[in-house]
């Protein structure tokens, strides 16, 4: 039975200015992952990285701090910096599938150097101060690659291991390889929480009644998507226009203001809109002219025709995203 949901990071989304009003408006979540900061050769902390991750930012709510890298020093440097500033737990992001990313050997492309893994959790865990968690994926190309990297993670006193169980190679697309995930699940020496595909009420129940002993979930787009899954999740209600109006709107007010650029702000909005509109029926046409938009005053129409003019899909079953 799920005890626990994280809200997992989506990169050019949730953000500070994001999470915050986010939070303000649904809630239900345990922690929220910050999108990950990878440290630079200098271990200095970018202005852009400290607006995320600095603790004035993420005041009233649970977050963990994501890092990522392949470099053992790094990775440390990163979890002192964030224990200092109060964090409770880091997170190492080893499930990214970027090629600009992987081509690092970061992310999910270091899974692809098992030997050189395993040496770096080695010198990670035996000096590390924080408790460390790991967001992973299944290997590279195929999911019988897992195995020999559970092997590595039973070693290591992992906190949480969230499993998204597709390869890098698939990105986000298919299926979960949901076989293999019930074979981690079974031997994991460490807890687990699933990733992975988790965008309605009735999706959540079926991992449930599959998968019993998971206690944790991670969620991304489907908090996205819809915002009050959480919270249905939690047997609360679901979101109402009037309640998604108001979060639009303040989340819009507060884009201006931490951008100082409306047309920064709206573009922004662009991309949770990607995800939002599929709340409404009959979108088609305004979620073209979503996409298309030129100007800030554009988008302020096409925003209120959407709430003036659309209603409010049964979003209690089926797929949103």
């Amino acid at each position: 039975m799920i005890q626990r949901i994280d809200f997992a990071p989506l990169d050019g989304i949730t953000r500070a200015v994001y999470r915050r009003v986010w939070h303000k408006y649904f809630g239900g979540v345990d922690r929220y992952f910050i999108p990950f900061f990878s440290p630079t050769d200098q271990h200095i902390l970018t202005n852009r990285d400290r607006r995320e991750v600095g603790p004035e930012n993420n005041a009233g709510l649970p977050a963990v701090p994501q890092v990522m890298t392949c470099r053992a020093e790094d990775f440390l440097w990163a979890a002192e910096l964030v224990a200092d500033m109060g964090y409770p737990e880091v997170n190492l992001n080893l499930g990214c599938p970027s090629g600009t990313v992987t081509a690092k050997g970061k992310g999910s492309g270091f899974l692809a150097k098992p030997e050189e893994l395993d040496r770096f959790f080695d010198t990670v865990f035996s000096r590390v101060t924080l408790p460390v968690s790991v967001k992973t994926r299944l290997g590279i190309a195929d999911p019988a690659e897992f195995q020999p990297l559970m092997d590595i993670y039973d070693r290591y006193p992992i906190a949480c291991l969230t499993i998204h169980p597709r390869v890098q190679k698939e990105k986000y697309r298919g299926q979960v390889h949901l076989a293999e995930f019930a074979q981690a699940l079974a031997r994991s020496r460490n807890p687990v929480c699933y990733n992975g595909d988790l965008r309605t009420v009735k999706e959540v129940r079926a991992l449930e009644a599959r998968f019993p002993a998971v206690e944790a979930v991670m969620i991304g787009r489907g908090a996205v998507a819809d915002p009050a899954l959480p919270r249905k999740l939690r047997g609360g209600s679901a979101a109402t226009r009037e309640e998604l109006q108001s979060f639009a709107q303040e989340l819009y007010r507060e884009y201006q203001a931490f951008y100082g650029q409306v047309g920064t702000a709206a573009q922004r909005m662009r991309e949770v809109w990607f995800y939002l509109i599929h709340l409404f029926e009959d979108a088609d046409r305004l979620n073209k002219k979503l996409r298309r938009f030129k100007s800030p005053g554009e988008y302020e129409a096409i925003e209120a025709a959407i709430f003036q003019e659309l209603e409010l899909r049964d979003h209690a079953e089926g797929d949103l995203i």
